[in-house]
């Protein structure tokens, strides 16, 4: 627990630091691009995110899961290089299939997208950009050897090229495209600075690179592999799916409200990510203790989440108005919506890390794919229901039937391991009738 809470001291620092810079390039972009400029310009940042994250292998999560011993902390040297090996391999997939499919995609927004033709091609831009700045591998190498304190180090690069090529754009070039190439420039820097980080702490093996050597040792790898990045793409990409949903069914200024509204409401879900991030390290090297260690960190969690949730209810129109002006009031009841819907995933998050450290990680995307599914399809009828607020609705849904899964998967996980244990013991025993 206590590797567990200083690891997690340097993700949320780091994630401290972004937020509070955040609002500085939020505040700009508003102010500079209006409603509707603002919502051209999260609809391409959407689109970016979106497709990486569909196209992206959750490969820290390989690098952490088959580079460690197993014994509570210690790292095998052959392992890791032949799981980072493995993370590369895919991560140059990963860049292929998505320039393949950002392609497809921004051919086809003109038919289901409101952004300006003239902006497409930067979308495309940026959607490459993206791609190349994958970096999910060099961060599992750090999260493998408890490098938290580098990691948020060689992360704050992203923030600071952020706020400050959105000062320049906001003086110098306060478009759409002045903001984009801020934003595209602070992801090719952060990528750069984790693998620079992640080099020293374990050198890379390009002789290592490959696609056959973990399947071949591990059976269920593929698997993994594929329930992993589903579950990565929904996670990752649902918000961003969403934000473009809610552009095509509601416009280009219903996007750019909702997603002020949702990096205000929802810096919970970063968080839940944060904390998920934390714990899975922790519960893969210590399986003996991985329940107890869920169970202390929702509990946590629950706490914060009504922190949270309460501050944005005595706070949130005030921090809106502030930040990104008065005509974004209206949307804060949305951002409440979202917040609350934040609090529901950071519950959660430690719930989903144990299903995957279990080695039940196409549950876990079963579990949160139903409700995802059931949200986009629902949203349009929720935005002629309430706009803004009935899309936040089906997001805080979606997050709340997946919480309930993971529970219930997680109960039913742990009524297995007792039976098993049992049969152990003394034999098959009877299977007792589920509880009401």
């Amino acid at each position: 627990m206590k590797r567990l809470f200083s690891n997690m001291g340097w993700l949320l620092g780091g994630r401290g630091f972004n937020a509070v810079l955040s609002l500085v390039y939020l505040a700009l972009a508003t102010r500079a691009l209006g409603t509707v400029g603002f919502g051209h310009f999260a609809l391409i940042v959407a689109l970016g995110q979106a497709i990486t994250g569909l196209a992206n292998f959750q490969t820290w999560q390989f690098i952490v899961r088959w580079g460690a011993s197993g014994d509570g902390g210690s790292v095998d040297p052959e392992k890791a290089r032949e799981a980072t090996g493995f993370a590369i391999a895919l991560d140059l997939v990963s860049v292929v299939l998505g320039i393949a499919l950002a392609g497809v995609v921004i051919a086809s927004a003109p038919y289901w997208l409101e952004v300006p033709a003239n902006l497409l091609w930067l979308a495309f831009g940026y959607c490459v950009v993206s791609l190349a700045a994958i970096r999910t591998t060099p961060t599992g190498i750090l999260r493998l050897h408890f490098q938290y304190a580098r990691a948020a180090g060689a992360e704050a690069v992203q923030p600071i090229i952020r706020a400050a090529g959105s000062v320049l754009a906001f003086l110098l070039m306060p478009t759409v495209t002045g903001f984009i190439i801020a934003y595209a420039v602070a992801e090719i820097a952060v990528a750069v600075a984790l693998w620079v980080v992640a080099a020293r702490v374990q050198p890379v093996s390009w002789s290592a690179v490959s696609l056959k050597a973990i399947p071949a040792r591990y059976k269920d790898a593929w698997r993994f592999v594929v329930a992993t990045n589903l579950s990565g793409s929904l996670s990752i990409a649902g918000k961003q799916v969403m934000i473009l949903l809610v552009g095509t069914f509601g416009g280009a200024a219903l996007a750019g409200g909702f997603r002020v509204a949702s990096q205000l409401g929802q810096a919970l879900v970063s968080l839940a990510q944060t904390v998920s991030k934390a714990i899975l390290p922790e519960l893969v090297h210590s399986r003996d203790r991985s329940l107890e260690l869920a169970r202390r960190m929702a509990n946590i969690a629950a706490i914060g989440g009504v922190i949270a949730v309460v501050t944005a209810l005595l706070f949130g129109r005030l921090g809106l108005e502030l930040i990104a002006g008065e005509e974004f009031g209206v949307f804060y009841w949305a951002m409440v919506i979202l917040a609350i819907a934040g609090a529901v995933e950071l519950v959660g998050a430690s719930l989903e890390s144990l299903l995957v450290s279990a080695g039940k990680a196409h549950v876990a995307f079963i579990v949160r794919a139903v409700p995802t599914v059931l949200a986009l399809v629902l949203l349009d009828a929720a935005i002629d229901w309430n706009g803004a607020k009935g899309a936040a609705f089906a997001l805080l849904g979606s997050s709340s039937l997946a919480v309930i899964g993971f529970y219930v998967a997680i109960l039913n996980l742990g009524q297995i391991r007792l039976i098993v244990e049992d049969e152990g013991e003394t034999g098959p025993q009877p299977v007792p009738p589920p509880q009401s």
